[in-house]
């Protein structure tokens, strides 16, 4: 297992807390990063680390020094590697129960691991299509229940799920990637009520077409947004306990508008 650390410091006073929420309405804990070596999970972990203990899993977690590195330049008082294979759900009870049990009561889980998948590739292959909706719909839902749960027993906690617009309505470019975000928005959104009341914080990230390695080659869509601006809402959305968030904020009225846009339309727009 891979370790970069140093020196443990609080992340604030006991006089600044009130029923495990920070001062800034940021739960107080450790970070826990499912996707270490995600674009937008980094940003937003680096984001949250001062005088924090940062969690990062991904597979082949011994490779994550340099991750490791820039959140312990980021202020992080330890940053801790763990091996973890999304599409195994098998695990996923067993994992994060270690994870609680070493570090304690967690303060924010980002879920920023998913694939975007071969859309063409994808029409051929079923297998490939599977693939894809195991990833972005079944490992989320599966890691999200087990977290559900352990953050129900401690009694607080927050939770950061990326979404996409490509879920909020589904475009024939795209739609085995859509479709697995469509059922993805749906099931936080149920998940947030029933988590209604207790303590627990999930925020919905709707971001548009980002630009970085995932998307690298293709053309950006308009309002798009870099990794870091994407982590800016999320730690802004973070401290006011938004139940969901667009990134950038405009496409929340352009996808609404969207809506009324007719099929025939609609099923000739790019990704």
């Amino acid at each position: 297992m891979g370790n970069r650390s140093c020196p443990a410091v609080g992340v604030v006073g006991a006089g600044d807390r009130l029923g495990g929420m920070g001062v800034r309405g940021i739960a107080d804990g450790p970070v826990l990063l499912l996707g270490g070596r995600s674009e937008m999970g980094l940003e937003v972990a680096q984001r949250l680390a001062a005088g924090r203990v940062v969690i990062l899993a991904a597979r082949r977690s011994a490779e994550l020094a340099q991750e490791s590195a820039r959140l312990v330049a980021a202020g992080a008082t330890a940053v801790h590697t763990v091996e973890f294979d999304a599409d195994d759900t098998a695990s996923h009870q067993a994992l994060l129960e270690k994870i609680a049990a070493e570090h304690g009561r967690l303060g924010v889980t980002v879920l920023a691991f998913g694939i975007l998948g071969d859309q063409e590739r994808a029409e051929r292959d079923p297998a490939h299509a599977i693939s894809v909706v195991h990833t972005d719909y079944v490992a989320q839902l599966s890691i999200l229940t087990v977290l559900a749960n352990l953050l129900r027993a401690q009694g607080d906690g927050q939770i950061v799920v990326f979404s996409s617009v490509a879920g909020v309505r589904v475009r024939r470019a795209n739609y085995v990637y859509g479709s697995a975000k469509a059922g993805l928005d749906g099931f936080v959104s149920g998940l947030t009520d029933a988590l209604h009341g207790s303590g627990i914080h999930l925020l919905l990230v709707r971001p548009g077409f980002v630009i970085g390695r995932m998307t690298e080659g293709m053309s950006p869509a308009p309002f798009s947004s870099t990794p870091g601006q994407v982590a800016d809402a999320v730690v802004r959305g973070l401290r006011k306990r938004a139940r969901a968030i667009w990134v950038p904020g405009i496409l929340g009225p352009v996808f609404f508008a969207m809506r009324f846009v007719p099929q025939a339309i609609w099923r000739r727009l790019p990704r």
